[in-house]
């Protein structure tokens, strides 16, 4: 759904879309509105699901303007939380300073370096996880009442394994790479390797964000599975008995990316097995 600003941090910005609800339904794989036909660029028909807009235009029908913004109140106290958390923890294990390096001659020091900040930025973000997730289950919990109008379940570590899994392999993923593309392919004769390099982490970030959303997804996902909730029971999930449980369905499915695209969504396979002439 979006590049991760991990200082780059965490899942913050795939769930900071303006509209949390309409994003977070379409991860839950709540369908009440019919796939349309239309056309792929090779010219044949295929069903599309209603996108980012109109299922916004159907949850204000339903629940008034105020409906888009179910679980914005602990969402913001969760990133706040977040936010405040790491700080504390920068402060209580400050990072030491270590010289700039970028010159191939001193690629052990440098990796040093990187190992170095992400493991420190590792620490941090599994910390504020940890001490944000509680209020990031509500927030969850809050938006998929929209489906039962149920009221909140009561765990509320659910689904923190795969986020900070997630996060976990995100950071190093991304760090790691930028370096090595910095360090072996940016040569520094050339006259803009700077700039090339100061993008080369954003665009790491873009990438990784695509890779590892299947994390977020699941994680989301338990945070409401099985909770009392309509919308973690069947027909809309099984009862999952793990997130390992519950990444394995969605992978026999072909639904591991379910929600990460809000605009052009392509109808699962069952739904686009009948005739559409």
């Amino acid at each position: 759904m979006g590049l991760r600003p991990h200082g780059l941090s965490g899942s913050d910005c795939q769930n900071c879309t303006g509209d949390l609800l309409t994003g977070f339904v379409l991860q839950v794989g709540h369908e009440p509105l019919p796939p349309t036909v239309g056309r792929n660029v090779l010219g044949r028909k295929v069903l599309y699901l209603p996108g980012f807009f109109t299922y916004a235009r159907h949850i204000v029908k339903v629940d008034g303007k105020r409906g888009l913004f179910r679980g914005l109140t602990p969402r913001l106290i969760s990133s706040t939380l977040s936010t405040i958390t790491r700080g504390s923890v920068k402060k209580a294990f400050p990072l030491e300073d270590m010289e700039h390096v970028s010159n191939k001659d001193d690629v052990k020091t440098s990796l040093r370096k990187v190992v170095k900040e992400t493991s420190h930025e590792m620490m941090m973000q599994c910390v504020s996880r940890v001490v944000s997730h509680p209020l990031h289950v509500i927030s969850m919990r809050c938006m998929v009442q929209f489906v039962g109008r149920e009221s909140l379940g009561t765990e509320k570590h659910k689904g923190l394994v795969p986020h900070i899994l997630g996060d976990v392999i995100f950071l190093w993923c991304c760090n790691l790479l930028a370096h090595f593309i910095n360090t072996y392919a940016v040569d520094d004769n050339f006259s803009q390797a700077s700039v090339i390099r100061s993008y080369t982490k954003f665009v790491m970030g873009i990438a990784m964000s695509m890779l590892t959303y299947p994390f977020l997804l699941v994680g989301d996902l338990m945070a409401v599975n099985n909770c009392g909730l309509r919308a973690g029971l069947p027909p809309y999930a099984p009862a999952f008995t793990s997130w390992i449980h519950c990444w394995r369905y969605l992978s026999s499915q072909g639904q591991l990316f379910r929600g990460s695209s809000l605009l052009f969504r392509r109808a699962p396979m069952q739904a686009a097995c009948f005739p559409i002439d």
